[in-house]
């Protein structure tokens, strides 16, 4: 009997089966040194306690999207490790900061699976939840992946494709208890626009570019124990350039909305999101923002914005993310809407 791990093909999933991932990860200050070594990653409430602590904390929490990729990368080796390609996310919220000394753990539930036309592969969609050491929810979030079979003869399962809020409802978005802005410092965070001074269906061109390196893509995918062949193994891709995790997308893009969105400081829910084209190195990447909506959620002095955060190559034309047929545009590479939360 073999003592090594192959991953899991499409035929080894079933709806209804829980699989719980290895290995518990213990949150250290080295997590955001590295991320924000890696990405230009400057939001005032993750960067500086005496900020947070202003804004009710007891100190500074991890970037929202660290819990994301330290969840994330412990399923790989049960969901993903024999993936195409990951497809999207749905239902994200984010349920609690995580906090430094954490001790962060996750696990999936099966909730859909369909085989392809093709015959070879099919998609299967996981309901995936990170809880802390006192076995509190801190991230849960609906993905689907597109797995290879490990036998093309196979019979396909039943098909089973969950239905999918649209977007996470305004009211079911969640804040730390003591979270409040009534000190909120618009000169530290670095931009003076509050929530007020957004309009649905502005668009935000943020400015700043980053070329990504090979290192850099490759050094945060083993940042957070993700051991997806692509990222790492030239031969997994018959001598193609390795592929760009897609969760380091997300967070340079997020990163780089700091210009022009400084006061969206806490992504509280994922509505939607795609990888829409591959990213490798040497390509130069910018974002661009939408906003979708804007929500009251019951406290004073703060309020929700729902952004599409829309990541594209430097030659693509900006702000557009749809050609007139409907199809992406050339160049975009991630259409992600999410909640975050800003002063009012």
């Amino acid at each position: 009997m073999s003592k090594t791990n192959p991953g899991r093909f499409f035929e080894d999933y079933a709806v209804g089966d829980v699989i719980e991932h290895a290995v518990p990860r213990t949150v250290s200050g080295g997590e955001r040194a590295i991320y924000h070594a890696l990405y230009p990653a400057r939001h005032a409430l993750y960067s500086s306690d005496e900020f947070a602590r202003d804004c009710g904390l007891h100190e500074a929490p991890m970037d929202d999207l660290i819990a994301f990729h330290l969840v994330f990368g412990k399923t790989v080796p049960d969901i993903s490790l024999n993936a195409v390609a990951n497809l999207g996310y749905a239902e994200g919220r984010f349920i609690r900061p995580v906090f430094l000394g954490d001790t962060i753990r996750s696990a999936s539930e099966v909730i859909g699976v369909k085989e392809n036309s093709n015959g070879k592969t099919g998609v299967v969609w996981v309901r995936t939840t990170g809880t802390n050491q006192l076995g509190e929810d801190v991230l849960s979030y609906v993905r689907w992946v597109m797995v290879r079979k490990r036998d093309a003869s196979s019979p396909a399962p039943t098909t089973v494709i969950p239905e999918l809020a649209d977007a996470v409802a305004a009211q079911d978005l969640l804040l730390h208890d003591d979270l409040n802005f009534d000190q909120y410092d618009f000169v530290q965070s670095g931009e003076p626009h509050r929530w007020a001074d957004y309009a649905v269906g502005e668009k935000i061109d943020h400015v700043d570019r980053v070329t990504v390196e090979e290192v850099d893509h490759m050094l945060a995918t083993r940042l957070w124990q993700n051991t997806a062949k692509v990222h790492f193994d030239t031969t997994a891709r018959a001598g193609a350039p390795r592929l760009i995790y897609g969760g380091h997308v997300i967070s340079l893009a997020r990163a780089l909305s700091f210009n022009g969105l400084a006061n969206a400081q806490m992504i509280l829910g994922i509505n939607a999101g795609s990888h829409v084209a591959p990213l490798v190195a040497g390509d130069t990447v910018c974002a661009w923002s939408e906003v979708l909506d804007k929500a009251e959620i019951g406290r004073d002095g703060m309020a929700a914005i729902r952004l599409r955060l829309v990541a594209q190559k430097a030659e693509a034309e900006p702000l557009l993310l749809r050609n007139s047929d409907g199809k992406y545009a050339d160049g975009v590479l991630l259409d992600f809407d999410y909640w975050a939360l800003m002063p009012t």
